[in-house]
C-alpha cells in the first residue's frame, strides 16, 4: 500500500492512503536514507510504501520504502550537532512567521532559515504577524525589514490573526498547495492557522512573560487537509536554526543579492570577506546590500552557529 505521512511522533507515523484510510505505521529495523544523517528518517509529507500486519487484533502498518522527495527542509538537531532533523518534505511553500517583539524574531534567524529553504528550492513567504499590536516605531521596523527582503525578491505580508488583516491574501496563496508554517514558538502560527481554517482548532498558548518566548504547543509536525483545497503543515516552534552541510564557498549562492554580484568580483573563489576588488563589499559600502544580511552571511561562512540567537539589525 502507498500513503502520505500526515504525522510523525518519532516512532510512529500516521499514514493516509489515496482512498482516505488512515493507518498507524512504524519502521521495521534500520531505515536509513542515502546521504542523509537524520534523527528522523521519515518526515511529514513523505510518500511511503507500507504493508499491513495484525497483532492482537490490532491492524498497523510497516513502512518499507520511501518515495523520492521533491524537496525537504532540515535543520541541525538540537542535541546532536552532527545530525540533522528533517522538519517536513515535498513542500510547495513555507510561510515564515515573524514578530518584532513578543517574542522577537532575529534577522540572523530569518536569514539562516531563508538560506536553508533556498538551498532546497523551497519558496518562502515572510509573514509579519501581530501588526495590530505594534506602535508606530515598531511598524516602521516592520516596514524597514519588509523593504530589505522585498528588494531581494521575497514576498512580505503584514498579517493579524486577531483582526483578520490579509488573512484572505494568505489563504489565496495556499489554495491547492502544500504549505508549511514555521517560526519561533509564540509568533502565532497556530492562532493564524485556526483563523485560516477554524475547524482545525489547533492548540494555542500565551507567551511566557519570563523570557518573552512562546510555550511549545506543537510537539511534532503534522499535516492537515484544507477545506478550500491544499494542505498545511504545522510545525513545532524553532528556537534556533543551524545551517546544515553547506560548504562556505556555496553559502553566497543562497543569498540572492550576493549571487547576483559574484560574477563581478575579481577572484572566482571570492568569499566576499577579506578579498580585494570584491563587488559584494563595494555594494555594501554603497548601501546597496543590507548590512544585516551581510553580517548573517559572514557568520554562516565562518561557522558561528550560536549567532542565530543574536540580531544583526540595528537601527541606522
Amino acid at each position: 500500500m502507498t500513503g502520505l505521512v500526515y504525522k510523525s511522533t518519532g516512532s510512529w507515523y500516521t499514514v493516509r492512503t489515496e482512498l482516505g484510510d488512515t493507518y498507524e505505521c512504524r519502521i521495521k529495523g534500520k531505515f536509513r536514507l542515502k546521504g542523509i544523517k537524520s534523527t528522523n528518517p521519515i518526515a511529514v509529507g513523505d510518500l511511503v510504501d507500507f504493508e499491513l500486519e495484525t497483532d492482537n487484533d490490532q491492524v498497523s502498518g510497516v513502512i518499507h520504502n520511501i518515495h523520492e522527495r521533491t524537496n525537504y527542509i532540515v535543520r541541525k538537531s538540537v542535541n546532536l550537532s552532527k545530525q540533522t532533523h528533517i522538519i517536513a518534505s515535498n513542500i510547495d511553500q513555507v510561510f515564515l512567521m515573524i514578530t518584532i517583539n513578543n517574542p522577537p524574531t532575529l534577522t540572523s534567524f530569518i536569514d539562516r532559515f531563508l538560506v536553508t529553504a533556498n538551498a532546497y528550492s523551497i519558496k518562502t513567504i515572510l509573514l509579519f504577524n501581530k501588526i495590530d499590536t505594534y506602535d508606530e516605531d515598531t511598524l516602521n521596523e516592520v516596514r524597514y525589514l519588509a523593504h530589505i527582503y522585498r528588494k531581494i525578491g521575497y514576498e512580505c505580508i503584514g498579517v493579524s490573526a486577531k483582526t483578520g488583516k490579509n488573512v484572505d491574501k494568505v489563504k489565496a496563496l495556499m489554495h491547492d498547495k502544500v504549505s508549511m508554517f514555521s517560526g519561533h514558538s509564540g509568533v502565532g502560527k497556530s492562532t493564524l492557522v485556526n483563523t485560516i481554517e477554524a475547524d482545525l482548532n489547533l492548540k494555542t498558548k500565551a507567551i511566557s512573560t519570563l523570557h518573552s518566548q512562546g510555550q511549545h504547543t506543537t510537539t511534532f509536525a503534522e499535516m492537515f487537509d484544507l477545506s478550500f483545497g491544499g494542505k498545511i503543515i504545522d510545525t513545532p516552534g524553532i528556537k534556533g536554526f543551524g545551517v546544515v552541510d553547506m560548504d562556505k564557498e556555496e553559502v553566497g549562492d543562497y543569498f540572492p543579492e550576493i549571487f547576483e554580484l559574484k560574477q563581478d568580483c575579481k577572484f572566482n573563489n571570492c568569499l566576499h570577506i577579506k578579498e580585494p576588488h570584491c563587488a559584494v563589499k563595494n555594494a555594501l559600502d554603497r548601501d546597496e546590500i543590507a548590512a544585516s544580511r551581510y553580517r548573517s552571511y559572514v557568520q554562516i561562512v565562518e561557522g558561528e552557529d550560536e549567532h542565530y540567537r543574536t540580531d544583526n539589525w540595528e537601527r541606522e
